[in-house]
């Protein structure tokens, strides 16, 4: 997609809060600067929640925040990035708003509750009022019954205005104006909201949320009034020239995708715009949508996956089948995690979904045998058995055959778990997932036309019965993304592990090893269909940063030699191990633990890992799995066992020589992993994006231990002394890659991505290196060539032998090592015998 604002080349990702500013963020421009990045990528600017370290939390559109410096600062940010030819990229929430505590930051959720329908934010919630008025505020302890003494009627000034007031402890809720003299029980029946026990909001919840997260309230922004008042402020500053382009949170949480998209371009008449959008392996972006493309867990999968050995797979998988005392596969954890999910977190959501059915069912006396229960067991059935994320299907659209059989194909898989009573009430579903509801229900209709397109035009009953199927295609397509975010990554993730390196976000356990033909064939495709899409190994949202990954990886390498190691962890900790510990949690912890042990050459891998760090990871691990413990429901004996143990761990002489030893042994192969796959990253097609800090080694777990303090005084400073010695460590040997990397990338933008940029694979007479050319289409010299080393260890014994590398006969320079090659067969062993990466540069005679 053309745009009409720069592109950017390279993008790095700082996190904003009140700890790292707008100004403090600006006082880095110069490394980023000095380091090739072409455009700093933003967390979310807009005013967010108090206290908020991530501001995915907004509760006021048209205000920048105030805790990172408000628009004042972003604008001095904007224009010292400017100044320094860079541009600046931004995250945007387009899904929700937070509910926050106290409730009156969010005006516009305040005014809701006050004032109801009155309120001019009435139609900004995405609210369920079929049953009540009272929109659900779970916040109480208790029951309400038992907590009516803690609930208080007082004042207090709320936006400048002295307001009556219900209070909570912190809560704070508004009070209907002409209630306020009623005694408080009373009063408490005429709010517009239900003061609840928290217990009960995933049952009862009258509001869609963003996943399970009662403090996170959707936003429709499909109404253009809505959009407009939203995104006012981020475009007018990018009107003004302060922005230059936006990644969309969580694309698959909106009513429509393809048309949000649309209606950006049109406000922005054009920007380079990258949506967050997890895609399963064999799936690809809708070509009609209007972006550049994905935010980059498409890539994380296949460049990892280059570093993995599929052989190993078998001893790996008798490892975790012994230790857990499971043979269930992943697919099976996933489908038994749904249930899970759908029956506890995400109840309400079904609930919704079968209440738009029924309510379907109850205006067409043809509809109304199909009971509750068949339908609620239907929807239920076909989203466990959904694939992807979601299916691309909306009203008044003709539904591609392709998203059509990810909806029958589910529907297939379900009918094999339902009676036979409840296969008539499937069909049904399905058809009104697709809105292709057939002659037998809709008097001939085949389509169902889009809710602008219902609205005034049918009277009546007839007009509601219409939206309410519109409702329920579009309900559903939003409810299949959190059912399948909540069940895989936030629960199978952690409960199947087999291999944690992909247990990753966009990635799927079952994937061990990316062969070089499928990821040069992805990378074609990727420069053939979306030549500015985002890259990336670490996000804000990863569950393990890169180079942990890398570590991780090794284990396919050296399978046996890891199977011997955890014997011996588990001989040392037989005495302290105890009973409630159970195996799949113990093979976490020692994956963890290798994965985060020291590491040489690195600041990062000086000290072990804190048992501050490690036991809150392990909480958060264990709690997302839902076995033993969860967070609504804790196991503290349970809990309390596992994190002394893993704290016991840390001291134990014993764990520490095993996992040095380990360490040792597999170092050369973990330099490789580190350095190849961020070459690889950063010269693949595509805008490489890095995250805050990993242009070092960064052994950083899933948030919030990966949004720690970057300490950027320590990177700058191995960058100035890069420009003239030699790396002295492996985190200098990372900076050097990514900086040699980008700052090429930067000098030759062209050629590395958009649509006048070629990407060659090279062959090679090994299995032990991965080449290709990047320049440009209209000519067949190449810009430059990337080599990186994969699978290290099967060089330990004869090295690189005769393998070579046949460069075209000109002249290179090898901008890693400072090497020159004259073109020509060059042995691989000479390329690589500095570092096992090389980045060589077609160097142009001058006369």
């Amino acid at each position: 997609m053309e745009t009409n604002r720069t592109v950017p080349n390279s993008t790095y990702r700082m996190q904003l809060h009140g700890g790292f500013t707008f100004d403090d963020a600006a006082a880095w421009l110069p490394y980023l600067h000095a380091l090739g990045i072409t455009h700093l990528f933003c967390s979310p600017i807009l005013q967010a929640a108090p206290e908020s370290t991530h501001g995915y939390d907004v509760v006021d559109h048209s205000r920048i925040s105030e805790e990172c410096g408000g628009e004042d600062g972003f604008r001095r940010l904007s224009q010292a990035a400017h100044e320094l030819g860079m541009g600046v990229v931004v995250d945007v929430v387009p899904n929700h708003m937070a509910v926050p505590t106290p409730l009156w930051h969010n005006r516009a959720l305040w005014d809701v509750l006050r004032r109801g329908a009155e309120s001019e934010y009435s139609d900004w919630f995405d609210l369920d009022m079929t049953d009540s008025q009272a929109i659900l505020m779970p916040v109480l302890g208790h029951r309400i019954g038992r907590e009516l003494e803690n609930i208080n009627l007082t004042t207090a000034v709320i936006n400048g205005e002295e307001q009556p007031v219900v209070t909570y402890y912190d809560h704070v809720f508004p009070v209907r104006p002409g209630t306020e003299e009623l005694p408080l029980e009373e009063l408490l029946e005429r709010q517009w909201y239900r003061l609840a026990y928290w217990r009960i909001g995933s049952e009862e919840l009258n509001y869609r949320r963003f996943f399970d997260v009662d403090t996170l309230a959707a936003i429709r922004v499909e109404d253009p009034a809505i959009f407009e008042a939203t995104h006012r402020k981020l475009l007018q500053l990018f009107h003004d020239g302060l922005i230059d382009g936006f990644r969309i949170d969580h694309i698959d949480g909106l009513a429509n995708p393809r048309q949000y998209l649309a209606d950006l371009q049109r406000a922005t008449g054009g920007c380079w715009v990258v949506a967050e959008k997890i895609l399963e392996y064999d799936e690809e972006l809708p070509a009609d949508f209007e972006c550049a493309g994905t935010t980059g867990y498409d890539s994380l999968l296949r460049v990892a996956g280059l570093f993995h050995v599929p052989g190993s797979v078998p001893r790996l998988t008798d490892l975790w089948e012994r230790l857990s005392g499971s043979g269930e596969g992943f697919a099976s954890t996933v489908l038994n995690a749904k249930r899970t999910v759908v029956k506890e977190s995400l109840f309400t959501e079904l609930n919704r979904l079968v209440n738009i059915a029924m309510a379907i069912c109850e205006d067409d006396i043809r509809l109304r045998d199909y009971t509750r229960r068949q339908l609620s067991h239907a929807i239920s059935g076909l989203l466990y058995q959904f694939s992807r994320y979601r299916a691309y299907v909306e009203p008044g659209r003709v539904n591609p055959e392709s998203e059509r059989e990810i909806i029958t194909e589910a529907a297939a898989r379900a009918r094999e778990y339902l009676t036979a009573d409840e296969l008539d009430a499937l069909d049904f579903v399905v058809a009104l997932a697709l809105g292709e509801t057939g002659e037998q229900d809709m008097g001939g209709a085949d389509t169902l036309p889009a809710p602008s397109q219902i609205l005034n035009q049918l009277p009546g009953r007839a007009h509601e019965f219409l939206d309410l199927r519109s409702e329920f295609m579009v309900r559903f397509a939003q409810t299949c993304g959190p059912v399948m975010a909540k069940s895989k990554e936030d629960t199978a993730f952690y409960r199947w592990n087999r291999f944690i390196g992909v247990n990753e976000v966009g990635s799927d356990p079952n994937i061990i090893g990316i062969n070089q033909d499928d990821f040069h064939g992805f990378s074609r495709a990727l420069a053939a269909d979306w030549p500015t899409a985002m890259t990336t190994l670490s996000t804000h949202d990863t569950k393990r940063s890169e180079d942990v990954r890398a570590r991780l990886a090794v284990l396919t390498e050296y399978p046996r030699e890891w199977e011997q190691c955890v014997n011996e962890l588990r001989t040392a900790t037989a005495e302290s191990r105890p009973v409630l510990l159970d195996g799949g949690t113990e093979l976490f912890l020692w994956q963890t633990l290798a994965a985060t042990w020291t590491l040489p050459g690195t600041a990062a891998g000086a000290e072990v890992i804190s048992a501050d760090r490690l036991t809150k990871y392990l909480t958060k691990a264990i709690r997302e799995a839902k076995l033993h413990t969860s967070w609504t429901t804790p196991d503290e004996a349970y809990e309390e066992a596992v994190l002394e143990f893993a704290t016991a761990c840390l001291a134990n002489p014993e764990v520490a020589a095993a996992l040095d030893a380990f360490t040792e042994l597999t170092f050369q192969s973990v330099r490789a992993n580190v350095l190849g796959q961020k070459l690889i990253q950063l010269t693949m097609p595509g805008v490489p994006d890095l995250y805050q800090g990993c242009e070092v080694v960064d052994l950083s777990l899933v948030d919030p231990d990966n949004r720690r303090p970057i300490d950027y005084y320590r990177r700058a400073g191995v960058l100035g002394s890069l420009m003239m010695n030699p790396p002295a460590d492996l985190d200098a040997e990372k900076l050097l890659v990514t900086s040699r990397a980008l700052l090429l990338r930067r000098d030759h933008p062209e050629a590395f991505r958009g649509p006048d940029a070629d990407y060659r694979p090279v062959s090679l007479n090994t299995g032990h290196a991965v080449v290709f050319e990047r320049g440009y289409k209209d000519s067949e010299t190449p810009v430059a060539i990337a080599v990186a080393t994969r699978v290290q260890s099967g060089l330990d014994e004869t090295g690189w032998g005769d393998a070579e590398l046949v460069l075209p006969n000109l002249r290179f320079l090898d901008v890693l090592s400072g090497q020159e090659y004259p073109g020509g067969a060059t042995p691989l062993a000479d390329i690589l015998a500095t570092l096992p990466v090389a980045l060589l540069v077609h160097q142009v005679d001058v006369d």
